[in-house]
């Protein structure tokens, strides 16, 4: 558990953040899928910029496991299955005002409509993995 603990205070304040910016708040996240506010636009570029120089970072070779071993990305094929899981993903994300994230911080502040969320995650991901049983293609 110790070596985690780090892991788990970076989820604290990753949560904290987007409670801050209000990346949990249904009224923010339909501004912006309706091109009303794009304050939550510019939080998801500022992650996706991030996001992009650490994984160029990683494949130069400047990351390591804790053991001390070199990670290393795979790429994976699009095909349809990653298509129709971006779209659902994006149809859940529109409808519930939440995503993975997100979810997790308005659990954190209270908010009760999160659960039904994230119970949605759950059975969204329980689906996954029964469909992947038994096609590996996926």
């Amino acid at each position: 558990m110790g070596k985690n603990a780090g892991f788990f205070g970076l989820g604290i304040i990753f949560g904290f953040a987007l409670s801050r910016v209000g990346a949990s708040e249904f009224d923010l996240i339909h501004g912006m899928f309706t091109g009303e506010d794009y304050k939550l636009v510019g939080v998801i570029l500022t992650a996706i910029i991030v996001g992009f120089i650490g994984v160029r970072m990683l494949q130069a070779g400047k990351g390591t496991t804790r053991s001390g071993q070199k990670i290393q990305i795979s790429h994976k094929k699009l095909g349809r299955w990653s298509l129709l899981g971006a779209a659902l993903f994006g149809i859940g994300w529109g409808m519930a005002g939440a995503c993975p994230g997100t979810v997790l911080a308005q659990l954190g502040e209270g908010k009760v409509l999160g659960l039904l969320t994230f119970g949605g995650m759950i059975y969204g991901t329980y689906i996954y993995a029964r469909l992947k049983e038994n096609n590996p293609e996926l």
